[in-house]
């Protein structure tokens, strides 16, 4: 299985906002929490139903995301 597909959208859960499949943790939650210092044992410490997977899933997520060509800018 792919990372990615871990992530899931759905309008029911969390606004539709990409989450890990089968909870309401939003990936911009975990990145939140990444950024701000908070480690990969830190994070799984308090969401005890993520794996380590998930969280390398939100990471993949945002980078792909970051890597989409932005168009009409200079």
């Amino acid at each position: 299985m792919s990372l990615l597909e871990r992530i899931t959208t759905n309008p029911d859960v969390v606004h539709g906002r990409p989450a890990i499949r089968g909870t309401r943790v939003r990936v911009a939650d975990v990145l939140s929490l990444l950024a701000a210092g908070a480690t990969e044992p830190e994070i799984l410490a308090d969401y005890p139903y993520l794996e380590h997977e998930d969280v390398r899933a939100c990471l993949e997520y945002a980078a792909a995301q970051a890597g989409h060509m932005v168009l009409g800018t200079r």
